[in-house]
């Protein structure tokens, strides 16, 4: 019973959510899709020619935003999960924390990367600071990745949650870039702990 009034709550929640609604009208696959959209109105990081890597990209709005906003540059798109295709770029299926599955990234790329960014999560428990650290141990291994392949002035992305690892990424990113912003956009839920950290320059 429980399972199901949850469930319930969920399909209303998603019938009254105006992302939900808007991304069915523009085409995304996700509501995720404005997230991005509001970090780039705020940070102007998409431009046309980039090359950019999406780190968790199922189902795919991220990569389908920065496909669009970067015209004819180049995407690679990482997840667990198989994906349905996007234009013309890269899609590669495993765990982005085994080394085959970066290597595999590494083989795609030509020179330096603009912008590398990631909306990995785990699966949350509901516990605020069991989720923070595992979430935050999946931003700090991508931003430990992006730090060696990125432009000096690429732009690298990241979902965190507030939490006990929060400060501790933040101090992270400050090792390896120059600037480091902590964002949270409309679109994201009002009862949602996720924060995004936007770092540039490389040190």
């Amino acid at each position: 019973m429980k399972k199901n009034k949850i469930s319930k709550n969920w399909v209303n929640k998603q019938r009254r959510d105006i992302y939900v609604r808007q991304s069915k009208v523009d085409g995304y696959r996700a509501r995720s899709a404005y997230k991005l959209i509001e970090i780039d109105e705020k940070f102007k990081i998409f431009k046309g020619g980039l090359s950019v890597i999406d780190i968790g990209a199922a189902p795919g709005s991220w990569s389908q935003y920065a496909l669009k906003a970067a015209k004819s540059g180049r995407l690679i798109s990482i997840d667990l999960k198989k994906m349905e295709p996007i234009g013309n770029s890269v899609q590669i299926q495993g765990d982005f924390t085994e080394e085959k599955t970066q290597e595999e990234i590494k083989k795609n790329i030509n020179g330096k990367v603009d912008v590398i960014m990631s909306d990995m999560a785990v699966d949350t428990t509901g516990i605020k600071n069991i989720d923070s650290i595992q979430t935050g141990e999946l931003c700090k291994e991508a931003m430990f990745f992006a730090k060696d392949l990125m432009k000096e002035s690429g732009y690298f992305i990241s979902k965190i949650f507030m939490g006990r690892t929060f400060n501790e990424i933040v101090a992270e990113g400050k090792k390896y870039f120059k600037e480091v912003k902590v964002f949270k956009p409309k679109s994201s839920r009002k009862d949602s702990k996720e924060s995004f950290i936007i770092c540039r320059k490389i040190r």
